[in-house]
């Protein structure tokens, strides 16, 4: 009898292994990439609504950063991390070709 339980614990081991092991296999080859992706587009579409609403701090005159402007308390900090985003990048065309690896 308590072979048998020995046995069971061990199958019931077994079980919960390969389970953790699929969910990881299953999350590093389906689920990261998805959510990298849909993580980038994201970011992307806040970039191209900031800079609409605040292109005058790359020194394009906008007649909407005058209206936006009372945002950027609100915003402060995300505005940091954009602006900073944004000068780092070569160009959106780079990002783009990143994402569908050209």
């Amino acid at each position: 009898m308590t072979a048998d339980l020995e046995l069971h614990e061990r199958i019931e081991r077994f079980r919960e292994w390969l389970h953790e092991w699929l969910h990881g296999l299953y999350h590093g080859m389906i689920e990261h990439p998805a959510f990298e992706k849909i993580e980038k587009e994201a970011e992307d579409t806040e970039d191209a609504l900031l800079f609409a609403m605040f292109a005058d701090a790359f020194g394009i005159p906008s007649p909407v950063s005058y209206y936006t402007s009372e945002l950027l308390p609100y915003l402060a900090e995300d505005f940091e991390k954009w602006e900073r985003r944004m000068w780092d990048r070569e160009s959106m065309i780079e990002r783009k070709g990143q994402q569908y690896h050209f």
